[in-house]
């Protein structure tokens, strides 16, 4: 995981999530909070420990994906992997399967729900010290305007800017809590941000696990975007 989050910048432009990552020409930069959060030591640190703590949980959650695919499989007549419009009504027709499905899922999602807590727990951490780490950036590089990567349709990499916000923020934030206080919700804003660092990750190992298959070709950033 933490070799993951060091390296999503990078794995992210090559996989196109948000190429180029960052750039700043003639005072204009571009940069994904997304990308910077992701990328932050204590976010790292945070989610070892978390990995850690919730070890025997995300054991029991692989059994019981494992189970669940077992029984999902029972109606997967050509073996390729997905239900079709047939063998789906078939296994709505067959009310204890269904219901063996149902309440695999449920207790799949329930297994996740601490372990989600507390990473969306450190990323809001982190993610309250963004805006700081920014600033100091745009005033130390003289930046006048940062604007999203979905923004952009051609911008010259010639200076990084991410990597920049990125220490800012290992500075700023070193570490978090991974302990969530009693009561704790998280806001709507730090579930979304949450998500988009979960896709990144995830995007991050099939690219890290793609390029180390015999015979795989080098990842090329797309241009253009």
């Amino acid at each position: 995981m933490r070799t993951h989050l060091l390296s999503i910048v990078a794995l992210a432009a090559a996989a196109g999530i948000a190429a180029p990552a960052a750039a700043q020409v003639n005072g204009i930069g571009v940069s994904d909070p997304a990308i910077a959060i992701a990328s932050a030591q204590a976010l790292g640190t945070a989610y070892t420990q978390i990995n850690t703590t919730f070890q025997a949980q995300r054991t029991q959650i692989d059994q019981l994906r494992q189970q669940y695919e077992a029984a999902r499989r029972q109606f997967d007549s050509n073996n390729d992997g997905q239900l079709s419009e047939a063998e789906q009504q078939a296994a709505q027709a067959n009310t204890a399967a269904l219901q063996q499905l149902q309440t695999l899922e449920q207790t799949i999602q329930q297994t996740q729900a601490p372990i989600q807590l507390a990473q969306i727990y450190t990323i809001e951490q982190i993610a309250m010290q963004y805006g700081a780490a920014v600033q100091q950036v745009v005033t130390a590089n003289n930046i006048s305007l940062i604007i999203t990567p979905n923004s952009v349709v051609y911008a010259n990499d010639a200076v990084d800017v991410t990597p920049k916000i990125v220490a800012q923020l290992n500075t700023l934030v070193p570490t978090v809590s991974t302990s969530v206080p009693a009561g704790w919700q998280p806001a709507r804003q730090s579930v979304q941000l949450y998500q988009e660092v979960q896709q990144m990750l995830v995007a991050a190992a099939q690219q890290q696990q793609a390029q180390a298959q015999p015979g795989a070709a080098p990842a090329t950033p797309v241009q253009g975007r």
